[in-house]
């Protein structure tokens, strides 16, 4: 018992006992812990936890592996069911004899059958694959794939998803997930990534949010700045510059009753000027997706209750 206690504790060490830095690096191949700013080795006999055998590229790595991929709720079936390869080949590598081919075919034909054999399961095989084309298109992360699939797979075995489109609903669950994650995407950018009126999509989210129970925070306009500051090629120091105008304009109350996106752009706008690396309100608005009368309204409010002084 101390010595697993011990253990627990050299684990949980993040600085170096010596010289205090924080990085520990762990060398599997002499299984030690050690410093890299000092060198000290802070543990030794360290357990390799991964596999035993060494792979030298993809192909063998894959043959070797005696565990299949992680579950995956993008997938109806969460990836867990077999699937019979559309190769006329055995286990072996060698070719299937002609008299067995037919049989192999009836089989794969009611393997495809057998994994879609509910009404449930086989809108959530449709839902998903416009989820998949959505994400591609908006170039979302994996996790916020996975939340949106978990979603709409509550909706669906809810029975929430009568009288609606599904691509709408899918559209939602995108849209509720980026916002779960702090990413958050405006009602426009996923209404023309998924093809769907707007107004189906905000509809469609107020009725999953009552029926679901989702905890919704309000969208902050600083959740957008990063984005938009990458798509504008605009330096850190911008992007700092705007934050800070954001902040002081939360404290006096500013970004009350406006639009998270308009105030993002117009903060953004006044950070670029003052840091010389200017771009036009045609630019922004084109990447916000706001008019450039509204940035123009919100950067004149903000320069006058904030007292900043843009020369243009």
């Amino acid at each position: 018992m101390p010595k697993k206690r011990e253990r627990e504790e050299i684990e949980q060490v993040k600085n170096c006992p010596e010289c205090g830095s924080t990085h520990i690096v762990r060398d599997y191949s002499r299984a030690e812990v050690v410093c890299e700013g000092c060198g000290l080795v802070i543990d030794d006999g360290l357990i390799d936890q991964g596999p035993e055998w060494r792979a030298f590229d993809s192909e063998q790595r894959q043959k070797r592996a005696r565990t299949g991929p992680p579950m995956r709720y993008t997938l109806h079936d969460k990836g867990l069911s077999t699937t019979l390869s559309w190769k006329n080949k055995d286990a072996y590598g060698r070719s299937i004899p002609t008299k067995n081919r037919a049989q192999i075919y009836r089989l794969r034909k009611w393997q495809r059958r057998t994994r879609i054999s509910s009404t449930i399961e086989r809108s959530l095989a449709l839902g998903f694959a416009d989820l998949s084309r959505i994400s591609s298109v908006m170039g979302l992360p994996r996790d916020v794939r996975e939340r949106a699939g978990m979603l709409f797979k509550q909706a669906a075995e809810n029975r929430l998803l009568r009288g609606r489109s599904g691509k709408v609903v899918v559209a939602t669950t995108v849209y509720v997930a980026c916002r779960l994650d702090n990413m958050p995407r405006t009602l426009d950018e996923i209404s023309n990534a998924s093809q769907s009126p707007r107004r189906e999509i905000g509809r469609t989210y107020r009725f999953l949010a009552r029926e679901l129970k989702l905890k919704m925070r309000p969208t902050s306009p600083i959740d957008y700045v990063s984005r938009f500051c990458s798509e504008l090629h605009l330096s850190h120091d911008v992007k700092t510059k705007t934050i800070k105008i954001l902040n002081k304009a939360v404290e006096n109350k500013l970004t009350s009753g406006r639009g998270p996106v308009g105030m993002a752009a117009a903060s953004l706008y006044i950070a670029s000027v003052l840091c010389g690396e200017r771009r036009t309100q045609h630019e922004i608005a084109y990447v916000t997706g706001v008019t450039e009368v509204t940035i123009r309204n919100r950067y004149k409010d903000l320069a006058e209750k904030l007292d900043i002084d843009i020369c243009l």
